[in-house]
């Protein structure tokens, strides 16, 4: 079968592999992927990795280097083990790509994505979405319901991560909020804080590009040049009594940012780092005892999200299409993918790999 596989730093290739073969667990599910994203943490890897792809066996899948990519993506079941119930053949799935223990610390309190022993499908599984056939943990299949397109089922689980982030924040009808950051992930939290009802959202983008993505996505945002703009000006005089915003999102993993989202909260706000860090950030560690913020952090999702984000996205809430910017082939994951996406001059916010085309 055709696969994109990973094997070092700027090295990823198109090849032929063998396919899934022999019985199926009784709790496994093989599945065709039909659409599959390109994340920030693929770039990572492609950049500068192996990070996270395994060189030597993932301890708790036993994975390793060359990895088939592709942990955001939506699919087809082709074949199910005779333990699982939720999927059959022919069922639209998006993939839950969190591979972990059900016993240990964390998984016995529902706290998968916590586990020190997490694998993920696409970066430390045998399979990814990157290729014409996976097997995957029959809890990894998430039925999806026909309001929901393949493109939008192959988004649920970046649209996770920004949800996760909002919910931490406690988002609410009204909120003032402060998204700083607009790539994919900042484009799908400053979605998912218009879907959470917040009604003056401010936006922080140093990409004019983006910027102007971003003012399509949420007309009425307050989109600026960090760089340009009077920030404490700006925040004084468009908010209640000039306190600051309620909640400041942090989706750029930049101390500038960082410390950008503290300035910006009222007192009493809460500050959410949903982007991550490469390197210490240095803060202003007094500012936020003066405000008395409350600083929330967040690593990947609660599985168990799913369900409420494909019933966002069905009922037109949360349209997380509207940030894919292009779909590509296999054959141009590459060139037409990762260098695209890495080029600061391109316009490209999503690109997704359409493993049907």
């Amino acid at each position: 079968m055709k696969a994109v596989r990973y094997y070092s730093k700027k090295d990823i290739r198109v090849e032929d592999v063998p396919a899934p073969s022999g019985p199926l667990g009784d709790d496994m599910v093989l599945i065709e992927p039909l659409v599959c994203g390109i994340c920030g943490t693929d770039l990572h890897e492609y950049i500068a990795g192996p990070i996270v792809t395994p060189a030597t066996p993932n301890v708790y899948s036993g994975a390793t280097l060359p990895q088939i990519l592709g942990h955001e993506f939506s699919a087809r079941v082709l074949e199910v083990g005779k333990n699982v119930t939720h999927v059959s053949p022919g069922s639209r799935v998006s993939i839950q790509p969190l591979v972990s223990p059900r016993d240990d610390y964390y998984g016995r309190r529902g706290l998968f994505h916590l586990s020190e022993k997490m694998a993920v499908v696409g970066l430390s599984w045998d399979w990814g979405g990157m290729g014409e056939r996976a097997v995957i943990n029959g809890y990894n299949a998430i039925p999806v319901p026909d309001t929901v397109s393949d493109v939008q089922a192959a988004m649920i689980e970046p649209a996770a991560v920004a949800l996760y982030g909002v919910d931490r924040g406690r988002v609410t009808s009204g909120s003032s909020v402060l998204v700083s950051g607009v790539g994919p992930i900042g484009a799908l939290v400053l979605l998912a804080a218009k879907a959470a009802g917040a009604t003056k959202i401010f936006v922080s983008e140093l990409n004019p590009n983006r910027r102007a993505l971003a003012q399509q996505l949420v007309p009425e945002a307050v989109v600026f040049d960090p760089r340009e703009t009077d920030t404490d000006k700006l925040f004084r005089d468009q908010t209640e009594e000039g306190v600051g915003v309620d909640v400041a999102l942090e989706c750029v993993g930049a101390e500038a940012s960082l410390n950008l989202c503290a300035k910006a909260v009222r007192r009493r706000g809460t500050v959410v780092q949903v982007g991550l860090h490469v390197k210490p950030a240095s803060v202003d560690a007094m500012l936020w005892a003066l405000k008395d913020i409350t600083v929330e952090a967040t690593w990947c999702y609660p599985v168990q999200i799913w369900p409420r984000i494909a019933s966002m996205i069905g009922t037109g809430i949360f349209p997380v299409e509207k940030v894919v910017t292009a779909q590509i082939a296999p054959e141009d994951v590459v060139e037409k993918g990762f260098e695209a996406l890495l080029d600061p001059k391109a316009t490209h916010m999503k690109i997704l790999v359409n493993m049907k085309a």
